[in-house]
């Protein structure tokens, strides 16, 4: 083997959200019985900067450390050069910290790809034959070598999806707590200093970071772009042709000068197998699973997945979701469109998913419900991407039926404005060429979008006009349910009378025709109307129809919307309890399948009844409701004014209760609660008991005075360091202290704690 030169170590970098993996590639070199470490990832994920940065923090620890060309391999190992040691570095008699090993020799290889990547195993081949020697590699494959160590590096972490409502400032210290954010604002500032990270800003620097998939080389080029254009231009010239990003220093390698050469040379050596899938694939939205884009166990998926040219971005029912990472998806859509294959290649994609959305639909209606929705909301980008095709190739009425078949995919994922403005869009660009029926069930679909995001006089508008296009058409039954979604929005838009006379003809025409889901959507409404009318007898038998109806289909989402009226109905004769029990149901059904629309308001509807029934959950209160709020902005919908006004009111009661800054924390917390967290949150808190008339619970008597304060405390959700706090003790007293509050209360859990302290008052 020839090509030994000292290693250059280089001008210092300060490595960016890498500290893990640094810590984690010092503690593997520095151990003894490790001797080949390859440092794997995709090309500009920052291998060799890791390398180098950790190999200058411990070369002193090492008697030699030198670096080979992979490139060159061959049968002897060569004569390695003393590096200049610095003053006090030890010399051939020893090393510090590695005990037993005199003289350890540290030899890096950097690159061990393509056509380096023979060379670079045979070196490693003849290394291993000196006990001294460490092996630190960098390469985008393991090196397959026995004995080797892998330190794999991903791309930098990227914003998660913004909280709020759509069209908010973003938040510039929550949106640089992710790694790819630091990385660009540091490279900004260095080429222009003046930059700073704010309201203004932040949401684009976040997209860019996000459209790059958090690369470190590719969100360096991005930041040095500010020199010409202001951070909120970029996305729109990013999105999509992320290869346009070039200037990469001239003494770096060509490959790491601009994104174009970077994805070209990760293409490098792959079969014609492997460059078609890869092509194939490049036109699916990250996010795809194997089964919808038809992949099967192929060799080509793996060679993808071991280059980086394909990753793994997440995991929905045990399957994994992928992506083809930028910069290497625009450019294999650019080599698809230079040779006149996109078209097929996109009219594939929106095949595949029309045929998913169409093979869903009658297991949406029931069975199979909570699966279909979660799968089809992991594949929601591709199914906007397929519509995108449709309409672009002048297909209105396929892109109508998929439009139409994601009805309750939608509302369950609170795309409402998205909904809305592509049932318009759909009914225009077909124009007279859409057939009647097609669009009177359009405009019926819109109706309910335009209902959910809160403006019932315009679903009233466009429900009324779905049921004159449907009467030249004679569909009954389309006709009936459009008039219970009018009689729906009717009620919403305050006119209950009106509202009752659609909905008692809608109901009797659903259930002459056997349409058993519509009929218990419209037996639902009426109740609604009939106990707004004060008829609560009637109301509850229709409701408990409706509730036993959508049991027996299986229909989760009807059914958790029903059990919603059920708990109003009960709060209003006084039945806690079963309010309760109905609104817990509510929102795990709701919750299994991840549901935004219609969560935030049973959140609300629960948070109000935590408050009525059990006082001391103000802060568990107040999370709920800033979760609730933050949901339904992020949808877009608003709600009802006597609704808000509730809510108002309840937030004013909770911020005097609790204090201005435990409010305001608790309101924090909430905000960044997640679907699955807020659902959790809710479901944890205990439920209403029978109260005792007066005096202190037997229970209370049997603990000290401070284990009263502590289990009050623990019954309002705080942890054990915000008790700590609170009182000024010690967390480690006060997990003794509920220790005892748990023993002598009977309780196994903190929930139960905070029922028995319900209980005292």
């Amino acid at each position: 083997m020839g090509g030994t030169t000292a290693v250059s170590l280089g001008p210092v970098t300060e490595l960016v959200g890498r500290e893990l993996e640094a810590a984690a590639l010092r503690e593997r070199l520095r151990d003894p019985s490790v001797r080949l470490v390859t440092v794997t990832g995709r090309a500009g994920v920052g291998k060799s900067r890791l390398a180098v940065e950790v190999v200058r923090e411990i070369a002193g620890e090492f008697a030699r450390v030198t670096t080979l060309d992979p490139a060159s391999g061959g049968p002897e190992l060569p004569e390695l050069p003393e590096l200049p040691q610095p003053p006090g570095a030890p010399g051939l008699s020893g090393v510090p910290g590695v005990p037993g090993v005199p003289g350890r020799m540290l030899v890096v290889l950097d690159g061990c790809d393509h056509e380096a990547r023979p060379g670079a195993a045979a070196a490693v081949e003849v290394l291993a034959g000196d006990p001294r020697v460490v092996v630190l590699a960098t390469a985008v494959e393991p090196l397959g070598v026995y004995g080797e160590q892998l330190l794999p590096l991903a791309p930098l972490p990227v914003p998660g999806p913004r909280r709020g409502p759509a069209g908010g400032a973003a938040d510039p210290h929550e949106v640089q707590e992710a790694a790819s954010v630091a990385l660009f604002v540091r490279r900004a500032r260095d080429a222009d200093p003046s930059f700073a990270l704010t309201e203004e800003n932040a949401g684009a620097v976040a997209e860019i970071c996000t459209l790059l998939g958090g690369l470190p080389l590719a969100v360096e080029l991005a930041a040095r772009r500010l020199r010409l254009f202001p951070p909120h231009l970029l996305p729109a010239r990013l999105r999509g042709r992320t290869t346009i990003l070039s200037g990469g220093p001239a003494n770096a390698p060509e490959r790491h000068r601009s994104l174009a050469a970077l994805a070209e040379w990760s293409c490098r050596g792959l079969d014609d197998g492997a460059r078609a899938l890869l092509g194939r694939l490049s036109v699916y939205e990250p996010g795809f699973g194997l089964s919808a884009a038809g992949l099967s166990a192929e060799a080509a998926v793996e060679t993808l997945l071991d280059r980086g040219l394909l990753a793994v971005v997440g995991e929905e029912q045990g399957e994994p979701r992928l992506a083809v990472p930028e910069p290497v998806r625009s450019h294999c859509r650019a080599e698809l469109a230079d040779s006149g294959r996109e078209g097929a290649a996109l009219d594939a994609h929106a095949e595949r998913y029309r045929s998913l959305v169409t093979a869903a639909l009658p297991g949406l209606r029931g069975t199979g419900q909570e699966r279909l929705l979660q799968e089809l909301a992991a594949e929601g980008a591709n199914v906007s991407g397929a519509l995108r095709r449709l309409r672009e190739r002048g297909d209105s009425e396929t892109a109508a039926a998929l439009v139409l078949g994601c009805r309750l995919p939608w509302l369950a994922q609170g795309r409402l404005r998205e909904g809305l403005e592509w049932c318009d869009d759909i009914a225009e660009a077909g124009g007279a060429a859409l057939l009647e029926a097609v669009r009177a069930r359009l405009a019926d679909l819109s109706g309910v979008f335009a209902l959910a995001l809160g403006d019932p006089q315009e679903a009233v508008r466009r429900h009324r006009h779905a049921l004159a296009l449907g009467k030249s058409v004679g569909d009954r039954r389309q006709n009936a349910l459009a008039s219970a979604r009018l009689g729906a929005a009717l009620l919403r838009a305050g006119d209950p009378a009106g509202a009752r006379a659609v909905l008692v003809t809608a109901l009797n025409a659903l259930e002459s025709m056997g349409v058993t889901g519509g009929a218990a959507e419209a037996a639902g409404s009426l109740a609604t109307v009939l106990r707004a009318e004060g008829d609560r007898r009637k109301a509850q038998e229709l409701l408990d129809r409706s509730v036993e109806t959508f049991r027996r289909i299986r229909d989760g989402r009807g059914l958790a919307g029903a059990l919603r009226t059920a708990a109003a109905l009960a709060l209003e004769g006084d039945e806690p309890d079963g309010a309760d029990r109905a609104l817990r149901e509510s929102l795990r059904l709701y919750g299994a399948f991840g549901e935004r629309t219609e969560l935030p308001g049973a959140l609300e509807e629960f948070s109000l009844l935590l408050l009525r029934t059990a006082p001391a959950q103000r802060p568990r209160t107040v999370r709920l409701l800033a979760a609730a709020d933050t949901l339904r902005g992020e949808t877009g919908a608003q709600v009802p004014d006597e609704w808000r006004s509730a809510a108002e009111r309840a937030r004013t009661e909770l911020s005097a209760r609790l204090g201005w800054t435990d409010f305001a924390v608790a309101w924090a917390e909430g905000v960044r609660m997640s679907v699955p967290a807020a659902v959790a949150e809710a479901l944890s808190a205990p439920a209403p008991s029978r109260r005792a008339a007066a005096g202190t619970a037997p229970e209370a008597q049997s603990l000290t005075p401070r284990q009263v304060q502590v289990a009050l405390l623990v019954s309002e959700g705080m942890t054990n360091r915000q008790i700590a706090a609170k009182l000024d003790i010690s967390e480690w007293t006060v997990v003794n202290h509920v220790r005892h509050v748990m023993r002598r209360l009977g309780c196994s859990s903190r929930v139960q704690v905070a029922g028995a302290v319900g209980r005292w008052a």
